[in-house]
């Protein structure tokens, strides 16, 4: 007894030592994931900041806003960002009772990148918030205020930023220090004109904008418009001299205002802010729009259409039948390659083992692959509706979407953790819970082959195999039946393999007898999983920071120490797998929000990185090297596709690839879809893609070419080559 009276105390010494340790060793991580009132990065310096001469008074209003400070050359935008961009969001976290009002932007500033203008703010901007106070607001000295913000702040590059702020407010005394600030956002709110709703008529070209009631004091004085919704006109209205100027005729303005290049919306109703930079004053109107539709010429030429780009029209035409089963073949072709993916093939080997057990009769083999198909077609079909709706609605979703979501990445971290545990042997679930429903249920073949063929999507998803990508792409844009059919082909690829080897004797005969082999195979197939999970946390980094990647890596080690103390049969399992949930729940209370924030140094590190040879992708950029006569190449990609990581690392990194692309001079654009980006969707979709990888190689004057999934060096030149 006092051997192990030793042993157990040099065990709790052990482990409060090694939470030490860690708590040390990511000290850094959890300052720098605390919220604060300033969150500073190298572009920016946004801090929260109030407005309370009179202190904290419940009934009563308060000022609250977000300041940020832009290095020189950067900028943010506006409520309409103009050609490219994305306007500045405010999500308060105020207490019970309280309310904020709309967001109160300062008067934007046009500014020209390249051959685009934006809508945005340079220098110092202070975009604010009026807070109703609560009636019932407790009479505590001090309160906190919070706020989640998220910008994207641009100069040759874009950069998505947020940050978690928290400020502490005092009620009883006045808070005053930013008054002028806010003052002078309160003075640069527009003025609504009466009559506060007006008229403007439909032409071919542009908007015929006539405005009346403008104060005398402004006539004949040059004005700048901006639509207040986003791709209806066309940006910098009124800053010339290539671009429209508006006219003073009597004291009504006029202007035809041209139509957004990738305007794909016909509202009838569209509110017009106009400025007089000279005097820092602006006016606002309510136009109602006259006119037929069908009479306004499109500016850019028609993509494919999309489900969500003919929802107006309600008719979608289905492919023609040559078309279709073109697809439907691709489809099964692609979900047979899938098989051979990294994120599929671990969970094929391990079905597979299982059916070398003992107590698998032919009759269970069959069962089995049944239900592991039943489990595929299933989920495929699920994931299909699922995105299909979502594109319906207005969502720019395609496959392996999921994976753009750090939650979910996370949350299949977790997951492959859990397998790879089960596989050397180390989760093993005891107790009187294992004799309960759920248990049975896991532990019977055909639950478990269900649920087998449910995590081969799940996994699949991000992949893009060859011959699938234009079948998926189809999919999203035919009738609901027509698209569903495709992915059940998807899905019957997929499950093929297993089905065989569980309904073709021959091909089960080949599959070894059981033994020890079985134990070893069963453990090495637990590496395979881990390899995963560095894959995800990998993507993690990508789509946020390299700080959120260590707090789940230190999370799923304890995760760990949580599983194996369970599976402890001595009588120290259940205070030891106590002292390993509480380190767990400590390191998500504390750290958790760091995982899922992105960390804006890190993009801006990567953005420098591919700067020397690729350049970040917009439609602009394409359209601007097309109109100079110059080629580019388009590589559609994302951190979380193995598929497209193979093909950087053994093809688009290869020396006499890019000396062929410097010898066309080819423009090299990268379009990143790690994190979801509604442009790189529409540009996907226009390609009757979903999906990623996916390369164009486009010339001037000809049409998009696109090449295999599956690159090599010699496909790549080739193709250049032509150019």
């Amino acid at each position: 007894m006092d051997r192990m009276s030793a042993l157990r105390h040099r065990f709790t010494r052990f482990v409060q030592l090694s939470l030490c340790s860690l708590g040390l060793g990511m000290a850094p991580l959890w300052a720098q994931g605390l919220p604060s009132a300033v969150v500073t990065t190298p572009q920016v310096r946004a801090e929260l900041v109030a407005h309370a001469p009179q202190g904290v008074q419940a009934g009563q209003p308060l000022m609250l806003g977000l300041s940020i400070q832009h290095q020189p050359g950067w900028h943010t935008y506006w409520l309409n960002p103009g050609d490219s961009g994305l306007a500045t969001q405010l999500q308060w976290q105020l207490p019970p009772g309280w309310e904020a009002g709309p967001t109160l932007w300062p008067l934007p500033g046009m500014i020209r990148v390249a051959n685009m203008v934006n809508h945005g703010f340079e220098g110092q901007v202070l975009l604010g918030s009026s807070i109703q106070v609560s009636p019932t607001a407790a009479n505590a000295p001090s309160l906190e205020l919070r706020l989640h913000a998220e910008w994207l702040v641009c100069k040759e590059e874009c950069i998505p930023q947020s940050g978690q702020f928290v400020l502490t407010l005092p009620t009883r005394s006045s808070t005053a220090s930013h008054g002028a600030d806010f003052e002078a956002l309160l003075a640069q709110q527009p003025t609504t004109l009466k009559p506060p709703s007006q008229t403007a008529t439909l032409q071919p070209q542009a908007l015929q904008l006539r405005v009346q009631g403008l104060p005398a004091a402004v006539h004949g004085r040059a004005l700048k418009a901006y639509a207040q919704t986003p791709e209806v006109l066309a940006s910098g209205l009124g800053l010339g001299p290539t671009i429209a100027q508006g006219e003073w005729l009597g004291d009504t303005w006029h202007m035809n205002a041209p139509w957004h290049a990738f305007r794909h919306s016909e509202p009838r109703t569209l509110g017009l802010l106009l400025v007089d930079e000279s005097a820092a004053q602006a006016w606002q109107v309510q136009l109602n729009i006259e006119g037929d539709w069908a009479s306004v010429q499109t500016s850019t030429p028609v993509a494919p259409v999309s489900p969500a780009s003919n929802a107006s029209t309600g008719t979608i035409s289905p492919a023609s039948p040559l078309a279709f089963v073109g697809a439907v073949v691709g489809a099964l072709l692609g979900g047979l390659l899938l098989n051979l993916m990294p994120c599929v093939l671990p969970v094929l080997a391990i079905k597979l083992l299982s059916l070398s057990q003992p107590s698998v009769t032919p009759r269970v083999r069959r069962g089995i692959g049944l239900a592991y198909t039943a489990g595929v077609l299933l989920s495929m079909l699920g994931l299909a509706l699922l995105v299909m709706g979502m594109r319906a609605a207005g969502q720019q979703l395609g496959w392996g979407f999921q994976l753009q979501s750090p939650t979910v990445v996370i949350a299949l971290a977790v997951l492959f953790t859990l397998i790879a545990l089960n596989l050397f042997g180390v989760a093993h679930v005891r107790g009187a819970w294992a004799s309960g429903l759920a248990a049975q249920l896991a532990r019977h073949p055909l639950a478990d082959a269900l649920l087998s063929g449910v995590l081969a999507v799940v996994v699949a998803a991000p992949c893009t195999a060859p011959f699938m990508g234009a079948s998926v792409g189809l999919a999203f844009t035919l009738p609901a039946w027509q698209g569903l059919l495709i992915f059940i082909s998807l899905g019957a690829g997929l499950a093929l393999p297993f089905m065989l080897a569980c309904w073709w004797p021959p091909l089960a005969d080949l599959l070894p007898r059981p033994g020890a082999w079985m134990v070893v195979l069963r453990q090495a197939l637990g590496f395979p999983m881990l390899a995963t999970v560095v894959w995800l946390l990998w993507v993690l980094g990508q789509q946020t920071s390299i700080d959120a990647s260590a707090v789940l890596l230190a999370a799923l080690v304890v995760f760990a120490g949580v599983v194996w103390a369970w599976g402890l049969q001595s009588s120290a399992r259940v205070w030891t797998a106590s002292v390993f949930a509480l380190a767990l729940a400590w390191l998500l209370w504390v750290w958790g929000p760091v995982m899922t924030r992105v960390d804006s140094s890190a993009s801006a590190s990567a953005s420098a990185e591919q700067g020397v040879t690729w350049q970040a992708w917009s439609p602009a950029a394409v359209e601007q090297a097309l109109q100079n006569g110059q080629p580019v190449f388009i590589d559609f990609t994302a951190a979380w596709c193995v598929t497209c990581q193979v093909n950087k690392q053994t093809t688009l990194r290869d020396p006499q690839v890019l000396q062929a692309f410097a010898a066309k001079k080819v423009l090299l654009l990268r379009a990143d879809w790690t994190r979801q980006d509604p442009a790189i969707s529409q540009a996907l979709a226009a390609l009757g893609r979903s999906g990623v990888p996916v390369y164009v190689l486009q010339a001037p004057g000809k049409a998009p070419q696109l090449l295999s999934e599956l690159l090599s060096p010699t496909v790549v030149m080739a193709a250049v080559d032509h150019l």
